[in-house]
């Protein structure tokens, strides 16, 4: 989504053409009558004169006077002072300090004014204030100006909304945020804007009400694509896959034709797959570690009793043989032998136990590695159905293409671990059988890279091919039949 000054100005200058317009019709028709604006710079004068006179500035009609005169000056020629708004807002608050009544309430004028100050009028006269500070990007008294005017008129959605946009260009995110949120309140039905309230959320880490805002928005239009490939990229962004994955199932079942909405669910797919691998590599790491261990107690034991064995046989010798010296040698060294097989018997019993703790406080560490392995395996396979059903619509989409590819050339160099794991007896027995079913799956990652590259050609996609291209010529030299495979 564009900044919400960009997504907003569209509007923001629309009302100021209107205002301007006004001014233009109103000082073209002040030419024509050049009595009336000499009237009304000359009822400024006398107003400003006026305050300045103790006897008058004391009266609640002199003020009353000079209200009219400045609101006229606002809604009408705002280019003879920029702050006309204000300077009327003030004249009737003294208005209502002055004029009192008998029982020291508000008296006529007093009443006359502060109806005044809730006046339609008086919401045009600040936000024209407001519009004419911006124009000359004095962007703190534009908001100052729009903020009253949506205090004068509560249930307006364009003060706050222009507020917003002249907070954003000074980076007063704050404002922006909760003059977007009064937009909300009083009912704005542009979506666009719940957009751009999300976006600001967003930009202050505050996830949680950027996607309520999304929600609310998508809620009132519901076909807005915006919205939800935003709400989208927030959940990718905050490593909420599995809801990115409902957002695009939601997407893919209102445009079933849309194969790029199909691919990218592919793409999270592989997502969630590739965040399953840290905790798999781990737990197959731990279980392969107790194993090692294992193996290696029992190897150590059996050690030890081969040489408990042979100082027993030693002893009897040198018993019989006393003066037998290279028995006595023979004995010497096989003690010493003893001694440092105890010592690392007991070693590894301590870390036997260490990981038995281990084991007891992560029990069924093997039965979540293989549930965790089944859940990566399926979210493959979504993504391979998913690249395959956004190739059947358009067989030309890159982002399928590219990740079928990339898929099919993972599936290989998994599969050749197997392979390179095998000693060479085993290999002769059954490694040009599995070596062919490598070759077949690296082989079967061919055309989705050379198409990819008819459709774009990028640094990845052309590294990713010659690779692939060297290892099946290398099977072709060692004479391997590729077998594909599903």
């Amino acid at each position: 989504m564009k900044s919400i000054y960009f997504v907003l100005m569209v509007c923001f200058l629309a009302f100021g053409t209107r205002v301007q317009a006004q001014q233009q019709g109103q000082g073209a028709a002040s030419v024509l009558d050049q009595a009336a604006m000499d009237a009304v710079k000359k009822d400024k004068e006398k107003s400003d004169k006026d305050i300045t006179d103790a006897k008058a500035s004391a009266k609640a009609s002199t003020w009353m006077d000079r209200a009219k005169t400045y609101q006229s000056i606002a809604g009408q020629y705002i280019r003879l002072d920029s702050m006309a708004a204000t300077k009327a807002q003030e004249a009737y608050t003294k208005v209502v300090e002055l004029d009192k009544d008998k029982k020291g309430g508000p008296g006529r004028l007093a009443k006359e004014a502060q109806e005044a100050m809730k006046s339609q009028a008086m919401y045009g006269a600040f936000m024209q204030q407001g519009v004419a500070k911006f124009q000359n990007k004095n962007y703190a008294e534009a908001m100052k100006s729009m903020i009253i005017a949506g205090e004068i008129t509560p249930t307006d959605t364009l003060a706050p909304l222009y507020t917003a946009i002249a907070a954003q260009q000074i980076k007063d995110n704050a404002t922006a945020k909760t003059q977007l949120e009064k937009y909300m309140t009083a009912g704005g039905k542009d979506a666009t804007i719940y957009g751009s309230l999300a976006m600001l959320y967003r930009a202050d880490n505050e996830i949680d009400k950027a996607l309520a805002t999304l929600d609310k928005g998508i809620a009132m239009a519901p076909t807005n694509k915006d919205l939800s490939n935003e709400r989208i990229n927030i959940m990718l962004a905050t490593n909420r896959i599995d809801e990115a994955i409902e957002g695009y199932k939601q997407l893919v079942q209102r445009e079933p034709n849309n194969a790029q909405n199909i691919a990218n669910l592919g793409i999270l797919y592989d997502n969630a797959a590739n965040g399953m691998q840290t905790e798999i590599r781990k737990l197959s790491e731990e279980t392969k570690k107790g194993g090692d261990i294992s193996k290696k107690l029992a190897a150590q034991k059996d050690a030890l009793d081969a040489i408990n064995g042979e100082i027993t046989r030693l002893t009897a010798k040198v018993k019989k043989e006393p003066k037998n010296a290279d028995a006595k040698r023979q004995l010497a060294d096989v003690t010493k032998r003893q001694a440092d097989t105890k010592a690392a018997l007991a070693q590894l019993e301590t870390q036997a136990k260490e990981e038995a703790a281990k084991s007891s406080s992560t029990a069924g560490n093997e039965a979540k590695l293989a549930d965790l392995m089944k859940k990566n395996a399926d979210q493959r396979a979504l993504a391979k159905e998913s690249y395959m059903k956004a190739l059947a619509i358009d067989p030309a989409n890159y982002d399928a293409n590219f990740n079928l590819g990339v898929a099919y050339f993972n599936d290989g160099v998994e599969m050749k671990k197997a392979v390179d794991g095998m000693d060479m007896a085993e290999y002769n027995k059954r490694g040009k059988e599995v070596d062919g079913r490598v070759c077949g799956k690296f082989k079967q990652a061919l055309p989705y890279f050379q198409k990819a590259k008819s459709v774009k050609e990028e640094a990845d996609l052309v590294e990713n091919l010659t690779n692939l291209e060297n290892i099946l010529k290398q099977y072709e030299e060692r004479k391997i039949v590729c077998v594909e495979s599903k």
